[in-house]
């Protein structure tokens, strides 16, 4: 199994996301935003890999997940979601359980590094802000 990373700009991580992932049987690439402090590209990173494994195991394939987050998406612009609504907290998400677990994961070793977590989302939104 090959897993790799990258930070990219905003405009090469599909929707609006700051962090991205794709799967196949031999390996798992994840990416995230180009940011100000390299440990937030780390949780970024962090977090989609955790993501991305739990969507393998379970079997919910990056098709779904991009389908989702392509109509959430839409439906932001729209004016039915704020821009700090996350598309993974959404109940219809197919990947909501395993989103979830991933931030936790994600919370955890942002404590670890010493990250403010407030910091970390308000750079996260103004990065993705369109």
């Amino acid at each position: 199994m090959k897993i790799s990373s990258e930070s990219l700009p905003t405009e090469q991580i599909r929707n609006n996301q700051c962090g991205d992932w794709s799967y196949s049987d031999t390996e798992i690439a994840v990416k995230s935003l180009a940011m100000s402090d390299w440990r937030y590209e780390l949780l970024i990173q962090l977090h989609e890999l955790v993501e991305a494994t739990l969507c393998k195991h379970r079997g919910i394939t990056d098709q779904k997940v991009t389908e989702f987050d392509e109509q959430f998406e839409k439906e932001r612009s729209e004016g039915l979601h704020s821009e700090t609504d996350e598309d993974g907290d959404d109940p219809r998400a197919p990947y909501r359980k395993e989103h979830f677990f991933a931030t936790n994961i994600e919370r955890l070793m942002a404590a670890e590094l010493d990250v403010d977590w407030k910091d970390y989302e308000k750079e996260i939104y103004a990065t993705t802000e369109a």
